[in-house]
């Protein structure tokens, strides 16, 4: 999955993640300092390549190389300036907005009774 940060000098990076764990680290809209982006984004890389580890029995070098990519990034600004979370590719599936197209989920209305009978009702 990808993830996009603006950083405080205006500059928009891509960042890649091999899990979608990572939204449990970060989340669009996210304004955070940049010590704060660094670990967030550095412990969601970390899960993220244990998981590929667990799966796949080695650990996933891009995770490291994106979580490098990060603390690089970090070190040319303050701590406390501010990151924030542009978007996360692929969002969860909860956190994307219903499309225009799909039927809503709600019942459809209540009709009111017919004021003629049913030629099938018997007495």
């Amino acid at each position: 999955m990808s993830f996009a940060v603006r950083w405080p000098d205006g500059t928009v990076r891509d960042y890649y993640s091999p899990s979608l764990v990572i939204h449990d680290h970060l989340t669009v809209g996210d304004r955070l300092s940049v010590a704060e982006f660094r670990r967030r984004a550095t412990d969601g890389l970390t899960e993220a390549g244990e998981r590929v580890r667990e799966r796949y029995g080695f650990l996933c070098s891009s995770a490291a190389d994106t979580a490098a990519r990060v603390a690089s990034a970090s070190r040319a600004h303050p701590g406390d300036a501010l990151v924030e979370v542009v978007s996360m590719h692929p969002p969860l599936p909860s956190a994307s907005p219903p499309s225009v197209s799909q039927p809503s989920a709600s019942p459809p209305p209540a009709q009111a009774p017919s004021a003629s009978p049913d030629p099938q009702e018997h007495s």
